[in-house]
């Protein structure tokens, strides 16, 4: 009778101690999507930073340069609700400005041209990368929110489910190639 209690006992502990180091498991998780999450934001404004930036050093020409200040400001003056199509507009709009790669070279030439062409090639290159970080975080937390123990146990407290990041963020092609 002892010695069954005992096994008991253990078993309960040993999922006790399970149930525990998938909840710390999970937490750390969800501390990851947040800090993925500020790097993307920190990489989006930076980007839209610097095509705002860009747009008004009047190195582009007039029509080009309200396109891109247009979406820009639209990027960084988006709610929560709208930023992924803002940001997916700024895409677009520096497609539609530096898809020649004489546009690139235009710029080059400018004064300060050199700069503003490799930060702007460097911001267009870590945003795919900063928002593939927050979308694989938030691909672990789903994968172990779905187990049934996590559910039944209720081992993710109040935290809401992770939404991952949809926009488009291909780069243009002249600074694609320009960032290699």
């Amino acid at each position: 009778m002892t010695a069954t209690l005992i096994w008991i006992l253990a078993v309960l502990v040993a999922i006790g101690l399970y149930l525990s180091w998938t909840a710390g498991r999970l937490d750390r998780l969800h501390a990851r999507i947040d800090a993925a999450r500020a790097a993307l934001d920190a990489q989006l404004l930076r980007r839209a930073s610097v095509a705002q930036e860009l747009a008004t050093s009047g190195v582009l020409d007039p029509a080009a340069s309200i396109v891109l200040y247009e979406a820009a400001h639209a990027a960084r003056q988006a709610e929560e609700e709208q930023r992924e199509v803002a940001e997916s507009e700024l895409s677009q709009a520096l497609r539609a400005v530096f898809e020649d790669p004489r546009q690139v070279e235009a710029v080059r030439e400018a004064p300060g041209g050199e700069e503003a062409v490799r930060e702007l090639s460097e911001a267009v290159r870590r945003v795919p990368m900063a928002r593939r970080f927050h979308n694989d975080a938030v691909g672990a937390v789903r994968r172990l929110r779905q187990h049934r123990k996590v559910r039944w146990f209720r081992l993710a407290g109040h935290a809401p489910f992770p939404l991952a990041f949809e926009m488009d963020d291909e780069p243009p092609a002249a600074l694609a190639e320009r960032a290699v």
